[in-house]
């Protein structure tokens, strides 16, 4: 499922305009992100947990010349499947 089709979806489920559901599937997009980047967590209960892992500077190899390289260190993003969620997938 893509964002349009999850649009498409929301507007199912809930009634909404296609436009209105695309500026809520957005908005939850974007206060996720935001939290992210400011360093928070966010849960959502029966669902799952998004939050931020940090990942240190590592030496890795360039496949093609097998030449070191510096790997600089990163935020990346993480999600936790909550019960709820599994439960339903299973």
């Amino acid at each position: 499922m893509n964002k349009n089709e999850l649009v498409t979806a929301v507007v199912g489920k809930s009634g909404l305009s296609k436009a209105d559901a695309t500026k809520a599937v957005d908005s939850v997009f974007d206060c996720i992100a935001d939290e992210l980047k400011s360093g928070g967590d966010v849960r959502l209960v029966g669902f799952g947990t998004f939050n931020v892992t940090k990942r240190a500077a590592s030496m890795g190899r360039n496949p093609r010349t097998g030449e070191a390289i510096q790997i600089k260190a990163s935020n990346q993003p993480k999600f936790k499947a909550g019960k709820g969620l599994k439960d339903a997938v299973n």
